[in-house]
C-alpha cells in the first residue's frame, strides 16, 4: 500500500463518487480482492487515495466491458505489473470478444424470431401462435443434434 498525504485521502463515499461506483461495490471489490485493503482511521474507517480510485476506475471499465470478475482481476494484475505482456491482455480480450460475438449471435437469432412473431400477429384475428411451434421446431433440433432420433 502506498503512502500518500492525508489531504489526499478520501472516505469510502468520497471514492466511490470519484470513481463512479456505489460504497457496496468499493467493499465488494475489496473483499474480492480487486481492490486492497485500505488504510483505515484510529476509528475503523477505510481511507482511499487517488491511486485505488484509479483502480476503482478501471474494474468498473473491465465490468463495463462485460467481464468477469475473475477476468477483471487477470487484467488487473496485468494491468499493475509494468513489464506485462500484450500477449496475455490480448488473450483475454481475444477470448471475450468471441464470447461477445457468441451473444451477438444469440441475440440475432431471437430478434429474428420476434419479427417472425410480428409478422404473424399483424392481422386482427387471432393467428396461431409462432412462439411454441418454434420451440418444438427448436428442441427437435436439439435433439436430433444430440445423435437421438424423434
Amino acid at each position: 500500500m502506498q503512502i500518500v498525504s492525508a489531504s489526499f485521502r478520501f472516505n469510502i463515499g468520497e471514492a466511490a463518487t470519484r470513481s463512479g461506483v456505489t460504497a457496496k461495490m468499493v467493499r465488494h471489490y475489496e473483499s474480492l480482492g480487486l481492490l486492497q485493503a485500505v488504510e483505515r482511521t484510529e476509528s475503523g474507517y477505510r481511507q482511499y487515495s487517488d491511486n485505488e480510485v484509479h483502480t476503482l476506475r478501471f474494474i468498473k471499465r473491465a465490468r463495463g466491458l462485460g467481464l468477469r470478475m475473475s477476468e477483471t482481476a487477470e487484467l488487473l494484475t496485468l494491468w499493475q505489473n509494468r513489464r506485462r505482456s500484450g500477449a496475455e491482455v490480448r488473450k483475454i480480450a481475444t477470448r471475450h470478444l468471441a464470447q461477445l460475438n457468441q451473444r451477438v449471435l444469440a441475440i440475432e437469432s431471437m430478434r429474428q424470431m420476434l419479427e417472425h412473431v410480428v409478422e404473424c400477429c399483424e392481422s386482427l384475428h387471432r393467428p396461431d401462435c409462432p412462439i411454441p411451434q418454434e420451440r418444438e421446431t427448436q428442441s427437435v433440433s436439439a435433439v436430433t443434434r444430440k445423435g437421438q432420433t424423434r
